[in-house]
């Protein structure tokens, strides 16, 4: 009898939730770049294109290291 905890995981909710998972690290990152350029007055959106950068960097962080991790 197969044990339904046991079940392996479909690859494409694997990476579905990859990318949900870099959607809200991008957009956290922006939110607070968004939220910083708000406080300081700045008009041209400098901190929210840096920490949208960095937040694409630490989501292909996190891509990586979750697909290594599966091999």
């Amino acid at each position: 009898m197969i044990d339904p905890k046991n079940k392996p995981t479909p690859n494409y909710i694997k990476y579905s939730a990859i990318a949900f998972q870099m959607l809200a690290t991008i957009g956290v990152f922006a939110f607070v770049g968004y939220k910083i350029d708000e406080h300081q007055g700045i008009e041209n959106f400098l901190y929210t294109a840096l920490l949208g950068i960095v937040g694409v960097a630490a989501s292909l962080y996190q891509v990586i290291r979750s697909l290594n991790k599966d091999r």
